[in-house]
């Protein structure tokens, strides 16, 4: 195979693996493409749930065609026996002659050994090709894994000037339809949606994927000190159909939302509020890999100043309110340039009648 050939088989297995985006944790969302005298054999992705994994999938469809093939995966086999045995056995058994690896897998539990399973056995094993792009796609998991906190993707939407309501809290709706069905492919691309105590207030959002047949729904997560929300909004009407967790000080009165169907995680204060550093821990070991958070402008700049946005996504619409409006983000206590939240431009686009600018976080 060609360097050229190389590139263009892993950038498809890439692509396969990104349908398993919200769908497969605590796993990552994995992709397989397996080879044979240049044509596909075989193909695969992490299944909903995490299991069957790509590799397993992709080799099912390949048969006896997998021996002597070339297997493209996206992160290492797995090496471990848990629910299910090793893929690195796995593709041993096929007797695949060569796998090919985009990126490697920092769990203890593989960390190199898959790699060294499959050369022991006289498989050739190359490593890094789409190296950027895989560690781009399951920064996720990698996260979880290497930090103990999840990917976050903040998302703001407001006017022109920054603001997301009038003074008389009148809000819905700001953006266009085109916009708001754009976050709900949002929504489905992410394990979990976080918002504040003050959105339910609010809006008393469903925070569910709507309008595209998506029915495994993201974890709905509710972030409150005190949890002083009456349980009459959807959220808590819906928790025992779609997962609400709650992460909130202790001493907080939960008893109406777990009554309900909602899940208790208690997290630590600091300075008169959930640390977003302590829930960030407490979703990782709860499995969540990708996070989505929806506001509000408290929660927003609490994630921002503990340094844990890792993408921000601004819709903004052509209206002014001006500044007796509600601003997209609390107060940050930021008297320096220097010490603001930097992000680097990723794209631009306009998304119906509004424009939609996503930004990743500045190594700088």
């Amino acid at each position: 195979m060609t360097p050229q050939t190389d590139a263009r088989f892993m950038a498809l297995a890439l692509m396969l693996g990104r349908r398993g985006r919200g769908r497969v944790w605590p796993n990552p969302a994995v992709g397989c493409v397996i080879v044979k005298d240049g044509q596909i054999v075989g193909r695969g992705w992490t299944a909903d749930g995490g299991r069957p994994h790509a590799e397993v999938i992709a080799l099912a469809q390949a048969g006896t065609a997998a021996n002597g093939a070339t297997v493209y995966v996206t992160l290492e086999p797995c090496a471990h026996h848990g629910k299910t045995p090793p893929c690195s056995d796995a593709l041993i058994a096929a007797k695949v002659a060569r796998v090919v690896i985009a990126a490697d897998d920092p769990d203890e539990r593989v960390n190199g050994r898959g790699i060294a399973m499959l050369r022991n056995a006289g498989v050739q094993v190359d490593c890094g090709v789409g190296n950027a792009e895989a560690v781009r796609d399951h920064a996720g998991f990698l996260s979880r894994i290497t930090q103990r906190r999840p990917f976050v993707t903040l998302k703001l939407a407001g006017t022109l000037d920054g603001r997301i309501a009038t003074a008389t809290g009148e809000s819905q709706w700001i953006t266009g339809p085109a916009a708001r069905r754009m976050v709900h492919m949002m929504r489905a691309t992410h394990d979990a949606v976080m918002v504040g105590a003050g959105t339910v207030r609010a809006d008393d959002p469903s925070l569910t994927v709507r309008g595209l047949g998506i029915v495994q729904q993201p974890v709905r997560v509710v972030v409150s000190r005190a949890m002083k929300i009456p349980a009459t909004n959807q959220l808590a009407k819906t928790a025992s159909d779609t997962p609400v967790w709650l992460c909130h000080g202790t001493g907080a009165d939960v008893a109406d939302w777990t009554a309900m169907g909602a899940i208790s995680l208690p997290c630590a204060i600091v300075a008169k509020q959930v640390d977003p550093q302590a829930v960030m821990t407490t979703l990782a070991d709860q499995g969540i890999t990708r996070v989505f958070c929806e506001g509000g402008g408290m929660l927003a700049a609490s994630l921002l100043n503990a340094g844990l946005v890792d993408q921000l996504v601004v819709f903004s619409a052509g209206a002014a309110i001006g500044a007796e409006g509600t601003p997209m983000l609390s107060a940050m206590g930021v008297d320096k340039l220097a010490d603001a939240a930097q992000f680097a431009l990723e794209s631009v686009r306009p998304v119906g009648s509004d424009i939609c600018h996503i930004w990743t976080k500045s190594c700088s």
